[in-house]
């Protein structure tokens, strides 16, 4: 199989996005590290995917809060992986986000401020190797600020923005940068909400997009999962500012 030999490190493994990816790549023979706050959680999926698959998967335990932890990870993680994906995330409560400093702050943090410096001091180490792939899962929600989630879109943003300018940096060094736009997914964090079908994909099909744009280069830098978002998305910020306020998406 192609993949043998090469490893993945997924950070966010107790997630639907986290789980459907780690077995994607581990049925294409890859080694996988699982990456996640709760070790005992982890190393469930861990032996999950094991038995369904045969492959190699080790665990370790990391909250994308504990920034202070970061670069003694990245220290022990052995072997250094091929692919980084990360899929970490957080929506949170807009109306709650607007009250309460700590739980905006906690979005904030979850979605932009951990992934960026996280997957910053691996590219780092994929420079200095002169090979790898960084996949940072982004949102359609910081394509545009919207009265109904701009916290989370704001980090989003924030996450996206990163991911351009380290992808500009490192053009050229051997080591590519991928940012990945689910839009509407039906997973745990979504279970509740009215999703429109044509806009939602399932954590498969996201698995699917990754593997195919980080592994087999389809679908470029920045891949909209399900297309139709693309051009939404660019209607979207393309309404002038007096109309948009007068909107509520």
């Amino acid at each position: 199989m192609k993949g043998i030999g090469k490893t993945l490190l997924l950070i966010g493994a107790t997630s639907d996005i986290g789980r459907a990816t780690a077995l994607i790549y581990a049925e294409a023979g890859w080694n996988v590290l699982l990456v996640g706050r709760r070790r005992a959680a982890v190393q469930r999926e861990a032996d999950d995917i094991s038995v369904r698959t045969g492959a190699s998967v080790l665990v370790h335990e990391l909250d994308i809060l504990a920034t202070n932890r970061f670069e003694e990870f990245i220290g022990i993680v052995s072997p250094l992986p091929d692919t980084a994906v990360c899929v970490v995330g957080e929506l949170g409560q807009q109306s709650r986000a607007e009250q309460e400093l700590e739980h905006a702050a906690t979005v904030m943090r979850t979605n932009f401020e951990g992934p960026a410096l996280l997957l910053g001091l691996l590219a780092e180490r994929f420079a200095e190797r002169g090979s790898g792939t960084i996949v940072g899962i982004s949102s359609v929600a910081g394509d545009r600020g919207r009265a109904s989630n701009y916290v989370y879109g704001a980090a989003k943003a924030g996450l996206t923005a990163f991911l351009s300018g380290l992808r500009n940096r490192l053009s050229g060094s051997g080591v590519r940068v991928l940012t990945v736009k689910p839009g509407f997914v039906r997973t745990r964090m979504t279970d509740g909400m009215k999703l429109p079908p044509l806009l939602t994909a399932e954590p498969q099909e996201v698995a699917q997009k990754i593997f195919a744009a980080a592994e087999g280069g389809k679908g470029g830098d920045v891949v909209y999962v399900r297309g139709i978002w693309r051009p939404l998305m660019t209607v979207i910020r393309s309404i002038p500012e007096p109309i948009f306020k007068r909107l509520r998406l």
